[in-house]
């Protein structure tokens, strides 16, 4: 086998979704809020579980959570992992001390920006429960 096969088979789409939607604090149900009606909490699970996603989900799904799909197509944890440990800064790798100078934005803006996000998404989700509630009562 090639290595280029190798690297694909480790890739796990699923996985990556799960993995970017944490890192966001989504659950998977406000995920299924935004991929639409057709979409569950259940469903969102087993999209997660499985390792290789159709592209025109991955799109959707990239473009909720604001990551490229490439992102999710081709994250690697375990290279994630290495860089991260031989990359901080202080390491003995003279290289990467000068790519910590070149941020175009404060990460903690960007922080602030998608807490402020959740946090609507969260509303719309707690706002779409309230009128669940209200057609059940309604209905009794």
């Amino acid at each position: 086998m090639s290595t280029a096969t190798n690297e694909s088979k480790n890739i796990h789409h699923g996985r990556n979704i799960k993995r970017f939607r944490e890192m966001l604090g989504l659950k998977q149900e406000a995920l299924a809020i935004e991929l639409g009606d057709d979409w569950s909490q259940r469903r969102v699970s087993l999209l997660e579980a499985k390792e290789t996603i159709e592209d025109e989900i991955l799109a959707q799904i990239a473009a909720i959570l604001r990551v490229p799909v490439e992102a999710i197509k081709n994250f690697d944890e375990e290279k994630a992992i290495y860089n991260i440990q031989n990359n901080y800064e202080g390491s003995n790798n003279q290289g990467a001390q000068s790519s910590y100078s070149t941020f175009n934005f404060n990460p903690i803006d960007k922080l602030i920006e998608l807490f402020e996000e959740n946090k609507q998404l969260y509303e719309r989700l707690l706002a779409s429960e309230r009128e669940k509630v209200e057609l059940l009562k309604n209905k009794s």
